[in-house]
């Protein structure tokens, strides 16, 4: 069992995956590569993630006496079956709700409903991104950890869309990885309906 530093020091390194997504409305199947290339953040680098979160209510210096909010920088090219290439670089850093005073303003994220969790050794918070996958710009997102089954799983909302992406450690140079994307529900309701689905296999 990982604790939560531990599995982000695991997850350093380069990263092969294999994936396959698939479409709910069209029923289309499409496979893609990519590679990862993933280090730990500096501390300059977790402290420019910092700067602008002051609305979350996080003390940095509290953070800087101690507290555990791991995070990593990503950088990956990934090429799909039909030839199309994608190549983006993003850095997130993790930060525990007890280092959080207040919630994101504006709507809160309601999460869909096989993202809750009733495991009490798991860790949940926010994680600060300074680009999104599906749109750009900096973003802020809801994280669970649970060290019993060694898994991550990131929930982000974005303007038509929310994403579950969920990074499960088997062995040392092993991941299992689901990506499941919502269309975003009204306001106060989980997202339920469905349209895309990704499932994949990582190799260190």
């Amino acid at each position: 069992m990982l604790s939560f530093q531990e599995f982000f020091d695991a997850c350093s390194g380069v990263w092969k995956s294999e994936r396959t997504y698939h479409s709910m409305p069209s029923g289309e199947i499409e496979r893609s590569f990519t590679k990862f290339h993933v280090h730990r953040l500096t501390d300059a680098e977790a402290q420019r993630l910092l700067t602008p979160s002051q609305t979350l209510g996080i003390d940095p210096q509290r953070i800087e006496a101690g507290s555990i909010c791991p995070g990593f920088a990503i950088a990956f090219d990934t090429v799909s079956e039909t030839g199309e290439q994608v190549a983006m670089s993003l850095k997130a850093l993790f930060v525990p709700d007890p280092y959080v005073s207040q919630a994101v303003p504006g709507e809160a994220l309601v999460l869909p409903v096989v993202s809750e969790v009733a495991d009490g050794d798991v860790i949940q918070g926010f994680y600060l991104r300074d680009q999104g996958y599906s749109e750009a710009g900096a973003i802020a997102g809801r994280f669970t950890y649970q060290p019993t089954r060694q898994t991550l799983e990131m929930t982000t909302q974005y303007k038509r869309s929310v994403a579950v992406d969920q990074m499960r450690l088997i062995s040392p140079d092993v991941r299992l990885r689901t990506i499941v994307t919502y269309n975003r529900p009204e306001p106060g309701y989980p997202p339920s309906d469905i349209t895309l689905i990704g499932f994949g296999v990582e190799r260190k």
